[in-house]
C-alpha cells in the first residue's frame, strides 16, 4: 500500500488534526475540542486564523475581549464538562500570550484541561528583533512563552513542521489523564506556521479518546481496609476528583451504608445534595462548623480526589494528630500527602473495591446521629444569618439566600476569590449536583465572569451561569459581560458593592493591622468625603447587557425574578456590608510581624504562635 500525504502549511496541519479528534459523554461521540477561544494579532493571525476560519463550522471560534478571561472561559468550559471536552484558546505574540501565563496557573492548580496555542517569534531570527519581542542577551532562542514553562502540564515549542506529528497526541493524552491532568501550551513560531509539510494521511484519521480508569493496586486497597476497619469516628473528605470521575451516586450509597459522614473540599462541592442524610457540608478555613468539630475528632480521615489544600484543612490544624488518612487520589503525588495510606486509582471504581473488600462492616450509629445534629444546628444559625433584617446595607449571606432561593435546579452558581467564595461555600444550598462553581484552586479574581461566559457556553441553553461577583472582581475584569452579549449566551450576574477589597481588609485588620489600601475609604483619594463609587448597572448597560441597581433585599428579590425572565445577560448590583461574615470554620497559618508598635498586631502574633501548635507535621 503506497503512503499517501496531505501537503498543509504547520497551522493547517494542528487545526486538522484538532477537528478529527472525538471523545464520549454519556454514549455520545461528540468533537473532543468543541470550539476555540482567540484574540488574533501578528503571531497567530495569517496563519493559524486562515486555518481557524476554514473549519468555524466544525470548530467555531468566539472572539474573546481579553486573553487572560477567554482563557478562563475556557477552563470553566471543561469543568462544566468534567474534563472530557476541552476548548482551545490562541493568542498572537508577546503580550497576547503572556496575558494567558495567569489563566494557564488557574488550570494547572485546578488541574483543567485548556489548550493553548500562542504565536512565537521567528526561529530563523532574520527579523529580530520583531515587535514584542523580549530579547534575552545570553539565550537568544529564550522567548516570553518560556513563561508558561512553570504553569503547564505539557509544554512544546515546534521548531520544524513534522515535530506535530508527534507534540499534538502527547498534549491531548497529558490533558485527557486524569492523573496528569492540566494545560497544554504549544508555542508556534511565525516562520514554521507559513512553511508546508507533506504529513502522512493517517495523521489525520478520526479517533476517538477514552478517559483512563486507573485501577489501585491490590495491597493499597487492602491497606486502606484495614485502617477503615479500626475506625470509630471516621469522616469522609469529599473533593474534586469525585466530580471527574462521576463517583457521586457510588459515594452517597457508600456513605450511608458504612454510617460515615461526608464532608466535602471547595471543589467537591455539588457531588453531594445538602439533603443527603451523610451531609455536613465544606471542611477548612471556609466550612462548617459541623464539619469542623468532627473532623477535630475524626480517627480516620476518607478522603477522596482531593490535593489537601490549606482551605481545606485548616493549614493542618483542623485534624487530630493522632489522626491517620486514606487518601484515593488518581494523582501518585497527592495521593501519598501527610503519611497518608495512598490507594492511588479512579475514585469510582476505587470506592466500589473498597466498598467489596469492607463485607458488612460499618461504624457505630451513634457517629452519625452526632453528625446529623451537628449539621441541624448549622443550618438554623444559616437560616438566621440570611433572613431579613433592619440593617441599613444587606450582608453577603442575605444576598446569597435572596439569589439562592429564586435559583432553578439546572442552573450554576460561580464566583471566584475575595470575599464571596467563603459566603457561598458556607450559604449556598445545591439544589441540583455540581450546580456551584468557585475558582479556589488559584483563587483568581476575573475568572468569575469569563467563568460564567464559558458555562453558558457549555449549557447551550440548559439553565443560566447566575454570576456573583465583588466590586473588586468585576472592576479587575468584566469585559466578558460584552462577550455574552456578543455571542448570545446569556448570564446573570449579581455585584456586591461593597466598598473595595472587604474580604483581605478584614484579614488585614483581624491580623492587627490598619485598614490600609484595601477599602476604597482606605486608599489615597483626591476626596475623601466624595468616594466617587462606580455605577456598575449603567456600566453593564453599556456593554449591552440588561441592568438594574437594587436598594434592598425586596429591590433585589424582584430583579432576579425578572432576570429569570430575560433573553440576554443581566446584571443586578447592590450594596453589600463589608463589615458582616458568616461566622464558622476552621483557623488558618498566615505570615504576621513579630515584632511590630501595634498592640494588636503583637496580639495576632501570639495567637498565631498557639494556633500553629496545633498543626500536624506532613510531608
Amino acid at each position: 500500500m503506497a503512503n499517501t500525504t496531505i501537503r498543509l502549511t504547520m497551522a493547517q496541519a494542528i487545526v486538522r488534526y484538532l477537528v478529527n479528534q472525538y471523545t464520549e459523554i454519556d454514549g455520545a461521540r461528540v468533537p473532543l475540542f468543541a470550539g476555540a477561544f482567540g484574540i488574533f494579532g501578528h503571531g497567530n493571525v495569517t496563519c493559524l486564523a486562515e486555518a481557524l476560519e476554514a473549519v468555524q463550522d466544525r470548530l467555531p471560534t468566539w472572539r474573546g475581549q481579553n486573553e487572560q478571561s477567554m482563557a478562563l472561559a475556557a477552563i470553566a468550559y471543561a469543568k462544566a464538562k468534567k474534563r472530557r471536552q476541552i476548548m482551545i484558546a490562541t493568542s498572537s505574540v508577546g503580550p497576547g500570550a503572556t496575558n494567558m501565563v495567569t489563566a494557564a496557573a488557574v488550570a494547572h492548580a485546578n488541574r483543567l484541561p485548556v489548550l493553548l496555542l500562542c504565536g512565537d517569534t521567528f526561529t530563523n531570527r532574520l527579523p529580530d528583533p520583531v515587535l514584542q519581542q523580549v530579547e534575552h542577551f545570553g539565550a537568544p532562542s529564550t522567548t516570553v512563552n518560556d513563561s508558561f514553562r512553570a504553569v503547564s502540564r505539557f509544554w512544546d515549542r515546534i521548531t520544524h513542521p513534522a515535530q506535530i506529528i508527534a507534540a499534538l497526541p502527547q498534549a491531548v493524552a497529558t490533558m485527557l489523564d486524569p492523573a496528569d491532568c492540566g494545560p497544554a501550551f504549544i508555542g508556534l513560531p511565525q516562520d514554521i506556521q507559513e512553511i508546508a509539510y507533506d504529513y502522512p494521511a493517517e495523521f489525520f484519521e478520526e479517533k476517538t479518546w477514552q478517559i483512563a480508569r486507573p485501577r489501585p493496586s491490590a495491597d493499597q486497597i487492602e491497606a486502606a481496609v484495614e485502617l477503615l476497619k479500626t475506625a470509630k469516628k471516621p469522616l469522609i473528605l469529599s473533593g474534586g476528583g469525585v466530580r471527574y470521575s462521576g463517583a457521586e451516586a457510588v459515594l452517597a450509597d457508600f456513605a450511608l451504608r458504612r454510617g460515615i459522614p461526608i464532608a466535602e473540599t471547595i471543589a467537591g462541592k455539588g457531588g453531594v445534595m445538602p439533603d443527603h442524610a451523610a451531609y455536613v457540608g465544606a471542611m477548612g478555613i471556609e466550612g462548617t462548623d459541623a464539619a469542623k468539630t468532627l473532623a477535630e475528632g475524626a480517627d480516620v480521615i476518607f478522603a477522596i480526589g482531593t490535593r489537601l489544600q490549606d482551605f481545606t484543612t485548616g493549614s493542618w490544624t483542623t485534624f487530630s494528630r493522632d489522626a491517620r488518612f486514606v487518601n484515593i487520589n488518581a494523582a501518585r503525588f497527592d495521593a501519598g500527602k501527610h503519611r497518608s495510606v495512598p490507594v492511588v486509582g479512579d475514585a469510582l471504581v476505587t470506592l466500589q473495591e473498597i466498598s467489596a473488600a469492607l463485607g458488612d462492616w460499618s461504624c457505630p450509629p451513634t457517629h452519625m446521629q452526632t453528625a446529623q445534629a451537628l449539621y441541624a444546628d448549622w443550618n438554623a444559625e444559616i437560616d438566621k444569618g440570611q433572613a431579613p433584617t433592619n440593617a441599613e446595607t444587606p450582608s453577603y449571606a442575605q444576598v446569597i439566600g435572596v439569589v439562592n432561593q429564586l435559583a432553578k435546579a439546572e442552573d450554576i452558581m460561580v464566583t471566584a476569590a475575595g470575599g464571596l467564595p467563603g459566603e457561598t461555600i458556607k450559604n449556598w444550598r445545591c439544589k441540583s449536583p455540581y450546580s456551584f462553581d468557585c475558582e479556589f484552586g488559584f483563587s483568581c479574581m476575573g475568572y468569575e465572569l469569563a467563568g460564567g461566559w464559558g458555562h453558558a457556553i457549555a449549557k447551550q441553553g440548559k439553565g443560566v451561569p447566575i454570576v456573583l461577583v465583588g466590586d473588586g472582581s468585576y472592576l479587575m475584569m468584566n469585559s466578558d459581560i460584552y462577550s455574552s452579549v456578543l455571542s448570545g449566551h446569556k448570564m446573570i450576574v449579581i455585584v456586591c458593592d461593597n466598598g473595595g477589597f472587604a474580604v483581605i481588609n478584614r484579614l488585614q485588620t483581624n491580623m492587627g493591622g490598619a485598614g490600609f489600601n484595601n477599602l476604597l475609604a482606605d486608599c489615597r483619594l483626591a476626596d475623601k468625603d466624595n468616594i466617587p463609587y462606580v455605577d456598575f448597572a449603567a456600566h453593564a448597560a453599556a456593554m449591552g447587557a440588561y441592568a438594574r441597581h437594587c436598594d434592598s433585599l425586596s429591590d433585589l428579590e424582584q430583579a432576579m425574578a425578572w432576570a429569570q425572565t430575560t433573553d440576554k445577560t443581566t446584571v443586578l448590583s447592590i450594596r453589600t456590608d463589608a463589615y458582616t461574615w458568616t461566622p464558622g470554620g476552621a483557623d488558618w497559618y498566615v505570615g504576621v510581624p513579630e515584632v511590630s508598635k501595634r498592640e494588636g498586631v503583637r496580639e495576632a502574633r501570639a495567637a498565631q504562635e498557639e494556633f500553629r501548635k496545633k498543626q500536624r507535621q506532613g510531608i
